[in-house]
């Protein structure tokens, strides 16, 4: 694209929005994730005449991320975009405004760094496929909790439910979607990422690993044949649930609630503190909500929810 007559070039730039993820879907740690509608993140990016990137505003953070280029997740991902593509000569411009809460479990930081890359992805005429981004997004997942894993950028950047078969080499496959609703519930207390995966066993037992090994093929398929039943029967976790739980105020009362109510099945979403349930209809997952943060209020904890179907779109430009 010719950078100086781009219709991207003038004060409005361009405005794209990037979906939440829910990451290890229960039994599938680092490996299943998918995308929602809401919440998610907004940036806004435009060409400048310097070369380099740049940013020159956040909003909706309280000041907890970094504006320096080469320390926040947006933009230094999107500095080893142009790197690889060999376009250093390219000046840019971000401004990010966070519509989402850090530290939720939901990807906030996927989110803002998914939607920087399809920014600049699209101002320069697409030269990399969705797929081709996801190791991008990754430097900054690794920035952002010191693991550069998939399991949010993936379905944050392609949409849909996602497999990370392999991390080496990287391959992630898409994976059908059956009409399930999400009832995500994120309580107001912190769980940091870091110190969350920190807590997570080093060893397992052969039996346990077995058993989750079982969960995740009987999830996939499930899937595959739209059997929601086989969906619910495999959302079960024996290996990371059951210490992550520990950080996350009365976990299994939320989880009794939400499966009295008509859930397929409860877990937490990625490091927590967010818990998710899968519904099969939107009413039935705006009642979990209520019920839980009703509950959650009952202790003198605030919080946020969301109802959505699986996002399939991915980023999108909404300005």
């Amino acid at each position: 694209m010719d950078i100086i007559n781009s219709p991207f070039r003038g004060l409005g730039g361009l405005k794209v929005f990037a979906p939440a993820t829910v990451a290890n879907v229960v039994c599938g740690f680092d490996v299943l994730g998918f995308a929602v509608n809401a919440p998610g993140d907004e940036v806004v990016m435009r060409f400048t005449d310097k070369p380099g990137v740049s940013i020159s505003k956040i909003t909706g953070d309280n000041g907890r991320l970094p504006m320096s280029a080469d320390k926040n997740t947006v933009s230094a991902s999107v500095q080893h975009y142009l790197k690889h593509i060999n376009r250093t000569d390219v000046g840019v411009d971000i401004e990010l405004h966070k519509k989402m809460p850090i530290g939720s479990g939901l990807g906030s930081s996927s989110a803002s760094t998914v939607a920087g890359l399809f920014a600049i992805n699209e101002l320069l005429d697409r030269p990399l496929t969705a797929m081709e981004m996801v190791p991008f997004a990754m430097k900054g997942e690794e920035l952002a909790c010191g693991t550069g894993h998939a399991d949010n950028v993936a379905p944050a950047m392609l949409g849909g439910f996602v497999l990370i078969r392999s991390y080496e080499p990287l391959d992630i496959i898409k994976l059908p979607t059956p009409n399930l609703y999400c009832a995500i519930v994120f309580p107001d207390v912190d769980v940091p990422t870091r110190d969350a995966r920190q807590m997570i066993r080093k060893s397992v037992l052969l039996k346990d690993a077995v058993v989750q090994w079982g969960n995740v093929a009987g999830l996939v398929t499930g899937l595959f044949m739209n059997d929601i039943d086989l969906i619910g029967r495999s959302m079960h976790d024996v290996l990371v649930e059951p210490t992550r739980s520990i950080l996350i105020p009365d976990f299994y009362k939320m989880r009794e609630m939400a499966m009295e109510l008509g859930a397929v099945s409860f877990g937490i979403s990625g490091s927590g503190p967010s818990v998710f349930a899968f519904t099969r209809d939107e009413q039935t997952a705006v009642n979990i909500t209520n019920k839980i943060q009703q509950h959650l209020t009952g202790l003198h904890i605030a919080s946020e929810t969301y109802v959505s179907a699986v996002n399939q779109e991915g980023p999108k430009i909404i300005g």
